[in-house]
């Protein structure tokens, strides 16, 4: 995995509140998109911080949970088109456990939309920024977070610790993909 800061701000984009928003991105298009957005210079509010996944799929509601206790004000899934997912059925899962998720932080009073799962192909670079300007009006609707810790490194500590059992293997909260990847025979997708 790998974590990226966006750092462009558009014009008249407030400032007065720092939010953090967590967007955890299949590499294969939601990351790719995000790259074509970048390319084109399309502006994004600067309040995104993107993890690269091999897959949404590899998203657990632990890592979902994670975020939020360790001072994202907001999280995005951001994965392939429903049905053309690299890895065959991992959005699906991940569509899912955005879904408990939600259900779970609406039992203990925190809005359920601070969680959110997007869908777009890697050529959908105005849709990747469409989104992020979504999530991000609407976590500036909703206020920081009242789960943040007062110690404002919390959440590079856990993207950093996402970064470092990815390499060394993965542990018990960042879990394999749940499907199979792409055999070499599937046309027209790329080999992994």
């Amino acid at each position: 995995m790998q974590a990226v800061e966006t750092e462009l701000r558009p014009p008249g984009q407030e400032t007065d509140v720092d939010l953090h928003i967590v967007a955890f991105c299949c590499h294969f298009c939601a990351y790719a998109a995000a790259d074509l957005a970048g390319a084109l210079r399309v502006q994004s509010p600067p309040t995104v911080r993107v993890v690269k996944l091999p897959c949404t799929g590899k998203v657990d509601v632990l890592l979902l949970l994670g975020a939020l206790e360790h001072g994202a004000d907001g999280v995005m899934v951001a994965g392939c088109l429903e049905g053309d997912c690299h890895y065959q059925r991992g959005n699906l899962h991940a569509r899912q456990r955005v879904e408990r998720v939600q259900a779970l932080i609406g039992q203990i009073g925190l809005e359920p939309e601070r969680v959110r799962m997007f869908n777009m192909s890697s050529g959908m670079g105005q849709a990747w920024a469409d989104a992020v300007a979504e999530m991000d009006a609407q976590i500036r609707a909703l206020g920081p977070s009242p789960l943040r810790p007062t110690a404002p490194d919390g959440l590079d500590s856990l993207i950093d610790h996402i970064d470092t059992t990815d390499q060394e293997g993965g542990d018990a909260q960042v879990r394999a993909c749940s499907a199979r990847p792409p055999s070499s025979a599937s046309p027209g997708r790329p080999e992994s």
